[in-house]
């Protein structure tokens, strides 16, 4: 057992429940064939990472999908807003862990060296932030549970970083800034990576070991 957990939130794949603003621009159907595949993507860069790993899905515990349940443990999130949840996952993670980084599935930049630095980077600092270029952020760690940071916070704004890096300053934490990357949440977005999203779905085959670590 390692010191260190890599905490994934994901959204189970239902129709309708995935990329609500993509989909106003794509279709409901494409809209969840991208996130699929930013699943996948996911998946791929964070199973060469010597850390324990666990997964948190947004309803139930899928029987069958991407994450080997050899390597990932498996969880539903508990608590009714997103703060809430990630909150109660870190506050579990730290009764055994000693570092807690968690991570979504909405960022297609995001890489394994990008998360290993994380884990390094709080052997000397509180807090390790990726900023996503929404204002949000795409991965948060913490050398220990800190409960105020999740406390009224309005998350799905362009002020979430702002307010985790204020209440972050006001609780003198030392903070490492990972360099900002892109979710993907918005058309927009989804143009500026290189996934080629008209591609996806049944008729086309995704490669599975195409990801450069």
């Amino acid at each position: 057992m390692s010191d260190s957990l890599l905490m994934i939130f994901v959204k189970n794949l239902i129709p309708g429940m995935v990329k609500t603003r993509l989909a106003e621009d794509i279709g409901i159907d494409k809209a969840l064939d991208v996130y699929n595949e930013l699943v996948h993507h996911t998946n791929k860069i964070t199973r060469k990472i010597e850390v324990d790993k666990a997964v948190y899905y947004s309803e139930y515990v899928e029987i069958e999908d991407v994450w080997d349940t050899d390597e990932y443990k498996l969880h539903v999130q508990k608590g009714m807003t997103l703060g809430q949840k990630m909150s109660t996952a870190f506050d579990e993670a730290f009764d055994s862990y000693k570092k807690v980084v968690i991570i979504g599935s909405d960022c297609y930049d995001l890489n394994s060296k990008t998360i290993k630095l994380a884990f390094e980077m709080l052997e000397e600092y509180d807090l390790v932030v990726g900023p996503a270029k929404d204002g949000g952020y795409y991965l948060l760690g913490m050398s220990e549970y800190f409960p105020q940071l999740f406390q009224d916070k309005e998350y799905s704004t362009d002020t979430v970083l702002k307010e985790l890096l204020e209440e972050a300053e006001e609780l003198e934490l030392s903070v490492y800034k990972l360099p900002e990357l892109n979710d993907i949440d918005t058309l927009q977005d989804l143009k500026e990576t290189n996934i080629e999203w008209e591609k996806l779905g049944a008729d086309a085959e995704v490669d599975d070991e195409s990801e450069t670590y």
